[in-house]
């Protein structure tokens, strides 16, 4: 068979390579299915620039809360503020330790797993590939076995080198210095992993009790994308597994379908809202991607500032989505409502824990086991979206709860 307008000819049950143009086309009519809009300056983020890192190099950050913030971790700071007693750290720390402990295996090695580098393998990849002609069976299999191994929500998307990290953070000097984010060849597929942060917790926010949420799932994807990988290598494929590292999670959630793009900089889930942890599988083996989804979620964040009001350092943006940088810590050349990433992570460190108010104030911040949220939630993706704003206000959803009241309920 030979290809119209190419003298090469390709075996018969093969279709002929896609051109440049054509990839480049297919990606564009993919980033306007998702709501994507990218400018011709758009540039890959270099990971040493996201606020985690720019912590430990970065003069403008740098600061004794910043120090104080990360001993936390490991040195207990407690006070007498409910939400931040010697109870809500050890409960904020046992719900971390799982991920940390991950993440210091590789530490005598420059590699902080998780965070900065992906999860080592356990598994090597297997020497006989499974047959993978029916790539609609292999994806309902590796949905099968993501829910066994506890993921909430999953999605597969097509692997787009746009959202890889231009360069990697090296954890082994001190000022995190780019290193090669090194990859497989032959990459394919992005296995996309939803865990679901608890509702009860959320509702503290902010507090170091409401940390738990955010770090029992950091622990819990960890263990669920390390043996998802281990699952995909023992097909025959290359697998990454990966959480914070090597690629931006939230353009392949939403390519995948699991939710739209919020004003808070989150993924907003039908499922769940905002409270989800999202983590990823970067693999060869050959899936069927998933559409991507919409449900209003961008029509209500145009007329909600809930998130923007509640923000005490203000550091989320009120108006339109823009393509103006507002630090070096935003992405280049995408369009989308970017927060001021310096004064949120300042306001963490004073705090001694992350905030998440911006998740805890969310209209789309519902207790989903119950019918009547998903009714407000479709509610919402209409016209009568400025209604339910209004009725939200009223019924003072999201307001906080004590952490003490967590203790004894």
């Amino acid at each position: 068979m030979t290809a119209t307008g190419n003298t090469a000819t390709w075996p018969a049950n093969q279709p002929a390579p896609e051109t440049d143009s054509d990839r480049a086309a297919r990606l564009a009519a993919s980033d306007a299915e998702a709501g994507f809009e990218i400018s011709a300056d758009f540039e890959p983020f270099h990971q040493r620039n996201d606020m985690f890192n720019r912590a430990f190099w970065d003069p403008a950050v740098i600061s004794d809360d910043v120090a104080a913030f990360f001993r936390g971790f490991e040195e207990l700071e407690p006070r007498s503020a409910d939400g931040f007693t010697q109870w809500d750290f050890a409960l904020s720390n046992a719900a971390w330790s799982v991920a940390h402990d991950y993440a210091a295996r590789g530490n005598s090695d420059g590699r902080r797993e998780g965070f900065l580098d992906p999860f080592a393998p356990y598994l090597p990849v297997a020497a006989t590939q499974v047959d993978v002609s029916d790539t609609a069976d292999v994806s309902s299999r590796v949905r099968k076995v993501a829910r066994f191994l506890g993921a909430d929500l999953i999605g597969i998307a097509e692997y787009d080198p746009r959202w890889t990290y231009a360069t990697a953070a090296s954890f082994g000097d001190k000022d995190r210095s780019d290193k090669i984010n090194a990859l497989p060849d032959g990459l394919r597929s992005v296995i996309i992993l939803g865990h679901s942060m608890d509702h009860d917790l959320v509702k503290r926010y902010p507090s170091a009790t409401g940390g738990a949420a955010t770090g029992r799932e950091y622990s819990r994807e960890a263990s669920i994308v390390s043996s998802m990988a281990s699952f995909v290598r023992a097909l025959g494929f290359e697998a990454v597994a990966s959480s914070n590292d090597t690629a931006l999670s939230i353009p392949y959630a939403i390519k995948a379908g699991l939710g739209e793009y919020g004003r808070n900089q989150m993924v907003i889930t039908p499922e769940f809202g905002p409270r989800v942890r999202f983590s990823k599988v970067l693999t060869t083996l050959p899936l069927t991607y998933d559409k991507p989804r919409r449900f209003g979620v961008t029509e209500f964040c145009n007329v909600c500032q809930k998130c923007a009001q509640a923000c005490p350092p203000k550091a989320l943006p009120f108006g339109p989505p823009t393509d103006e940088p507002v630090n070096r810590s935003t992405i280049r050349g995408v369009t989308k409502w970017s927060a001021n990433c310096e004064k949120c992570f300042k306001f963490w460190t004073k705090m001694r824990s992350d905030c998440a108010i911006c998740m805890r104030v969310c209209p789309y911040n519902m207790d989903y086991s119950k019918r009547r949220s998903h009714l407000i939630r479709r509610l919402m993706g209409t016209r009568l979206r400025r209604l339910m704003l209004w009725l939200n206000g009223r019924s003072q959803q999201g307001a906080r709860e004590a952490p003490q009241e967590w203790w004894s309920g």
